[in-house]
């Protein structure tokens, strides 16, 4: 190329820079003012020692419905309507924060909660199930509620394949539907849920 033809090139380039990007990667929408996140009410203890394999239990992330499968934050309205509450949006889909709830719930009852992805030995036992409810009810708009729900199963390496179900379930009044009034009612509920869990299991 000729340094006659350089120039109108550069320039070209230049004004298109200038324009900014010709694709917009991600979305336009704006990002949220603040993230929702759920905690353990108990933390968890630092293990002090080796623990013996027979009492590991593996936590899996519950499988959810699809209205669940997302960073927003649905509101039931009947039987037969789900919406999303305006300005809520989870730091990541509940599911997997209620996982580590109860991984972490479990470590403060003394169960060395082990995540078989970063160890090769098996876990003796594994936690899993379905999240099927997590979110508002305004059904009855005089007693707004949070509802939580866990379709449990824990199965044993040892004793498959006989595994043990069990259904959990929590609620807890709302005082104002705002996304942190309600995030607080539904961690308050989900702690519940994982007390009840922990006991079932080291029971």
């Amino acid at each position: 190329m000729t340094a006659a033809l350089r120039l109108p090139v550069l320039t070209i380039a230049l004004v298109l820079a200038g324009c900014g990007p010709l694709v917009q990667i991600g979305s336009t929408d704006k990002p949220p003012v603040s993230l929702l996140t759920l905690s353990a009410t108990t933390p968890p203890a630092t293990y002090a020692g080796p623990a013996p394999t027979s009492a590991t239990v593996a936590v899996e992330v519950p499988a959810v419905p699809l209205p669940l499968q997302t960073l927003r934050l649905p509101v039931t309205t009947s039987a037969i309507e789900v919406r999303y509450l305006t300005g809520a949006t989870w730091a990541e889909q509940p599911n997997r924060q209620f996982q580590r709830l109860l991984a972490d719930t479990l470590a403060a009852k003394g169960v060395p909660v082990v995540d078989p992805r970063q160890t090769r030995t098996p876990p003796a036992r594994t936690l899993t199930g379905t999240l099927s409810r997590f979110g508002l009810d305004v059904s009855d708009p005089a007693s707004p509620v949070v509802r939580v729900r866990y379709d449990a199963q824990l199965g044993s390496s040892r004793t498959a394949p006989t595994v043990m179900l069990r259904r959990f379930d929590a609620e807890e009044p709302v005082a104002a539907q705002t996304p942190v009034a309600v995030a607080a009612a539904l961690n308050r509920a989900a702690n519940r849920v994982a007390v009840d869990v922990a006991a079932w299991v080291t029971g």
